[in-house]
């Protein structure tokens, strides 16, 4: 009898198992859609995903009980739950009672897997708004229905458009507030759809609900017997994603690493953009252009039939060619483009103001690249859909402008394929991200211009003047005396039959860079023409003396990385202020002072001297003389 109760037992624990595998399975291969919440400010985004949370069963008892200790103490719904506190984790947000960074939440359902984002709705964390749509497939754009469609309503929803999300949900919230009133409803859906329109928004669905009550947001509402869609979770079940979308284009793979684990396997590993591949199939290698053949598709799991956009494989093809991190394998018969120069609409997103003309790094995909951004062709008033001129862009602002890569990258238009068509822009100095970006098309001059070869070599250049071909970049503050350095160092040189040319900052704004004036965007490209000049003449074998006060690190780093290797030599005439300012042989730095000319480095604006260069002059301790010669001992030992 035990035996047999035993058995029993044995039998239900089996079967218990069984159904958490299959249980466990089924989760496993459910599909994930991910979507942002968005809107103006208390509009209830955070209640929304709180009460999706809490009605999808997401939450542990002690998670409950804290939220309902949370809810009586700093809560907005009386001494009811208040379910935005679920998601506002900050103490900043929960006391002010809105969102401030972007919160991702995870849940599911019996059909689908989500990941939701919380993002801002104040007009200064847009930058965080476009960091949480930037992975949604659907975006949430939700109304106080006391409100209506706000202005932030329409900004949010001109970034999810230009971002790229194709399913855009109108969730008018809080009709409890306004009696379920269906006219007020309609209302707000024309009006929304009146600017939807404006901005290429073709389709939208609108739906009624309460994130604070419940209505339509997991079942059909009552309250609302004149709505006849599906409720919020409904329409979240059943949406097409783009990975499913993403299926039907052509095949694009952007290579991660090359799996090398030894000697008999190279195989290309990658997350699939877009497309279907199977082994057999022609690939085509990019930029560079070669072709080969799909040897093997691999996966942890074992090898594959087929891929598809969404998957993690490692390919290996038939054919030995150079491929490696930052390239794409595309099929063959319908590649992607190649190009150098771009238009782009790009969202600043950092504190300080974009600077025409400074290089920063450029992530598209698994490419980096060093990309100079040229003066915003215009800004766009997401208020007004308006094409302001600008010169430049600040925090939050959405301009279109050309910019240029220093090698060519594989690319889409964003329009076509996010993955090679999206990128960020990276501060060199701070590592900071300081825009998003999304490619239009390559200019035609990136087709049309080639770089023509000579038969004459630079090395050759070089060789007929007896010396290596240098660049020495003095900087300092005005008054440091750099020119007089200079000047010093070249007639040194010219006295030992060296080639030289001095290019002084003064001088060249006679000519070439008469057209600038003092601002930091000036700056930056008045040192961007000097360093394109100063490389030219070292490609001509000359030993090129600058002195520009070159305030900025990163210009000056930018130049450094348009000479060889060795070539560019930082010179910091390091004289404090107090002593540049007692010389003042122009009389700048009073005229400064007085109020008389703006934009003067070490009174107005900053100088970044050199954390590493070369060689640094104390001209405190040092005569011009002695300065030259300890120079020139650095080039020519």
């Amino acid at each position: 009898m035990a035996s047999t109760a035993q058995e029993s037992v044995y039998q239900v624990d089996a079967l218990v198992a069984e159904d958490i595998d299959a249980y466990l399975d089924r989760h496993q291969h459910k599909s994930l859609l991910r979507f942002i919440t968005c809107g103006s400010v208390d509009d209830g985004k955070s209640t929304l995903i709180g009460r999706l949370l809490y009605d999808s069963k997401m939450i542990f008892e002690d998670q409950l009980a804290a939220l309902e200790s949370d809810s009586k103490k700093v809560g907005t719904q009386g001494q009811e739950i208040d379910f935005a506190l679920l998601v506002d984790g900050l103490a900043a947000e929960r006391e002010q009672g809105i969102t401030i960074d972007v919160a991702y939440r995870f849940f599911a359902t019996e059909k689908r897997k989500f990941i939701v984002a919380d993002t801002p709705g104040h007009e200064q964390y847009t930058r965080n708004m476009v960091t949480g749509a930037s992975t949604a497939d659907l975006a949430v754009i939700l109304v106080d229905a006391r409100k209506g469609v706000l202005t932030q309503t329409r900004r949010h929803s001109y970034l999810a458009h230009l971002i790229g999300i194709r399913n855009v949900v109108l969730a008018v919230n809080k009709m409890d507030l306004v009696g379920y009133d269906q006219a007020i409803f309609d209302e707000i859906v024309a009006d929304y759809r009146t600017f939807a329109e404006s901005i290429g928004l073709d389709a939208f669905t609108a739906m009624p609900i309460s994130g604070f009550k419940g209505d339509n947001i997991t079942a059909p509402s009552p309250n609302t017997p004149w709505y006849t869609g599906p409720s919020l979770v409904a329409h979240l079940e059943t949406v097409e994603l783009d990975a499913e979308a993403d299926q039907a284009k052509p095949f694009r793979l952007p290579v991660q690493w090359v799996n090398r684990p030894n000697l008999d396997f190279r195989g290309f590993a990658g997350l699939v953009a877009t497309g279907t591949i199977r082994p057999g199939d022609p690939v085509r290698i990019l930029p560079s252009g070669k072709t080969s053949k799909v040897a093997r598709i691999v996966t942890l799991d074992g090898d594959l039939d087929e891929a598809v956009a969404g998957q993690s494989i490692t390919l290996t093809l038939t054919d030995e060619v150079d491929c490696s991190r930052g390239d794409v394998i595309a099929v063959a018969g319908a590649p992607p483009q190649v190009a150098d120069q771009f238009e782009a609409t790009i969202v600043w997103m950092a504190e300080d103001e974009m600077l025409p003309g400074r290089s920063y790094w450029l992530k598209l995909g698994t490419q980096t690249a060093t990309a100079t951004v040229q003066a915003p062709k215009y800004q766009v008033n997401v208020n007004t859909l308006e094409q302001l001129a600008a010169k430049t862009l600040d925090l939050n602002a959405i301009g279109v402008a050309n910019l240029s890569t220093d090698k060519p990258l594989v690319f889409e238009p964003y329009a076509a394929n996010r993955a090679l068509g999206g990128f960020i822009l990276v501060d060199k100095l701070t590592n900071a991200t300081v825009a998003a970006g999304m490619l239009h098309f390559s200019l035609r001059r990136s087709q049309n211009i080639h770089w023509q070869p000579t038969d004459v070599s630079r090395d050759t250049l070089a060789s007929l003047k007896n010396q290596k071909p240098v660049v020495l970049w003095f900087t300092g503050l005005s008054g440091a005396g750099k020119s007089t350095i200079a000047n010093v160092v070249e007639k040194k040189l010219v006295r030992m039959n060296r080639h030289t040319f001095l290019l002084d900052g003064d001088n060249v704004r006679h000519g070439l860079n008469k057209d600038l004036g003092f601002t930091d965007a000036d700056r930056v490209e008045n040192i961007r023409r000097v360093g394109e000049v100063a490389r030219l003449m070292t490609d001509a074998g000359l030993i090129v003396i600058t002195a520009f006060i070159s305030p900025f690190r990163a210009e000056r780093e930018m130049v450094r990385q348009m000479m060889q290797p060795g070539e560019f030599i930082e010179v910091h005439i390091d004289t404090p202020l107090a002593e540049a300012e007692k010389r003042d042989v122009k009389g700048l730095y009073a005229k400064a002072r007085s109020g008389q000319l703006a934009n003067f480095t070490g009174i107005d604006s900053p100088y970044e001297p050199p954390e590493d260069p070369e060689i640094r002059i104390d001209t405190t301790a040092m005569t011009p003389d002695e300065a030259a010669e300890l120079i020139i001992k650095r080039i020519i030992p």
